[in-house]
């Protein structure tokens, strides 16, 4: 937190402490709008206030900086201060990367909440101008994704078949191998994981059991 920061950042947004996010977010688009660099030009004090709205926001707009402003104000982000309300509670965060670690040796790891892996952020470029950037836009767009194969159903088989159980890990997925004092698993080369390998692939999507497709 910057020494320009001070005054207290629900006073700078405009709003009380029991303002939602929604809250926060329309008074910081309304403030932004009004201070921003590019409506501005050549006000250092505008620019001063716009760098100061926009550091009041990002504190208050994240949950958990939120809760340590809340409890601590400016001394919770100031020489490493947001550790000053530590309660010995490493969270899940933590627990993770000493899963990447870790978790290929068995038993040394737990299975990772949450199910599937949150797929890649799609992108799209658009040029708006600056009051619609801060007021939003409704625009249709066309972009390109990849879904299940129409032929297969995303199985990756042709049609009339179906994948065999992979004969190098049977089905699991995971090969063991011994490492010094430890056995380790690992990724099977043959199926990629899956546990499944395709003897007869969809003459559609090669196999992949997905295709790429155009949605509006």
């Amino acid at each position: 937190v910057s020494e320009v920061a001070e005054q207290d950042f629900y006073d700078v947004l405009g709003v009380d402490r029991q303002a939602s996010q929604g809250d926060l977010k329309k008074a910081y688009r309304k403030l932004a709008m009004k201070y921003h660099p590019d409506r501005t030009q050549g006000d250092a004090a505008a620019e001063a206030k716009f760098k100061e709205v926009s550091e009041a926001y990002d504190i208050l707009s994240n949950e958990e900086k939120r809760e340590a402003y809340d409890r601590f104000g400016h001394a919770a982000f100031q020489n490493g201060g947001a550790g000053a309300g530590f309660d010995g509670n490493f969270g899940s965060s933590f627990a993770d990367v000493f899963d990447d670690l870790f978790g290929e040796f068995v038993g040394g790891g737990r299975q990772r909440r949450g199910g599937n892996n949150r797929g890649a952020d799609l992108r799209y470029n658009m040029d708006v101008t600056l009051e619609e950037a801060f007021a939003g836009k409704a625009a249709k767009v066309t972009i390109s994704t990849t879904s299940a194969c129409d032929g297969c159903g995303g199985s990756g088989a042709e049609s009339g078949s179906q994948p065999s159980t992979c004969g190098t890990c049977q089905g699991h997925g995971k090969v063991r191998a011994q490492s010094g004092f430890f056995t380790v698993e690992r990724t099977c080369p043959n199926c990629g994981g899956v546990g499944r390998v395709i003897t007869n692939p969809c003459g559609k999507c090669g196999g992949a059991g997905r295709m790429e497709k155009d949605k509006t």
